[in-house]
């Protein structure tokens, strides 16, 4: 399992949305450069990064601020957000991202993911958000009809690394992460899925480590590490021990 650190780009600073909500953005660095340079000290193994504003304009928009990231840590970065077309999944791969997130063009062109995927083997992940068990797109601001579990039965035998389901009601809320929803994702597929959305503290990380939840691959954390409810150093610690022979 690994817990990745989020860094949500708006405006070129490090912020957490409630819900999804642009209005409701939290700053919590103005460099975030130098925050992924804390997570990397703090022990984490691979940075989940959104361009917030590259999901709402379907293009990247802070590019600039990614890069100074790719050029300041060395651990593995995923990243979504405005990814819309081969070649910006090129161009980011090019950069230096170990694996771009398709969100809303896995709604809306599934060619594209499976295009994608083939050409790039585990290295595309696709980002499904949900809202009431249907997935939201263009940046959470419209949601479609279609659930979960239809878009990810769709892409089953294409190559994808990794689905990366968030809860948009519990996103930034740190209400606890949606387990129920996420396992029973993870238990339709044989794509690995990584949990996203209200990881509020260490007991998030312990359900992710009892075997009901084996199948899953990850999770994501953001607001609680920000704030300070989730002690890196007892999670990684939590974690490393599971990965233990013999655990």
């Amino acid at each position: 399992m690994i817990l990745f650190p989020a860094i949500d780009l708006k405006n070129g600073q490090c912020v957490r949305l409630e819900q999804g909500d642009m209005a409701r953005a939290t700053v919590f660095n103005l460099n975030p450069a130098a925050q992924a340079q804390s997570f990397v000290e703090q022990g984490f193994e691979y940075l989940h990064v959104v361009d917030l504003d590259g999901a709402f304009a379907g293009k990247p928009v802070n590019a600039e601020a990614v890069e100074t990231m790719l050029k300041t840590i060395r651990i593995p970065v995923q990243l979504g957000g405005g990814i819309r077309d081969l070649e910006t999944v090129e161009a980011w791969l090019d950069k230096g991202i170990t694996r771009v997130i398709i969100g809303t063009a896995a709604v809306r062109d599934p060619e594209l993911v499976k295009a994608a995927a083939k050409k790039f083997p585990g290295r595309v992940a696709v980002g499904l958000d949900a809202r009431d068990g249907k997935v939201a797109v263009e940046g959470w601001a419209e949601t479609s009809q279609v659930t979960v579990l239809e878009i990810a039965q769709r892409f089953e035998d294409a190559g994808v690394a990794a689905i990366i389901f968030t809860d948009i009601a519990r996103d930034g809320l740190l209400k606890g992460l949606n387990l129920d929803a996420t396992i029973a994702l993870a238990d339709a597929i044989s794509i690995p899925v990584i949990a996203s959305g209200g990881l509020a503290s260490i007991e998030d990380v312990k359900a992710m480590l009892t075997p009901r939840a084996k199948k899953l691959a990850g999770a994501i954390a953001g607001r609680a590490l920000y704030d300070g409810r989730l002690d890196p150093a007892a999670a990684l610690t939590l974690i490393r021990n599971a990965r233990a022979p013999g655990s």
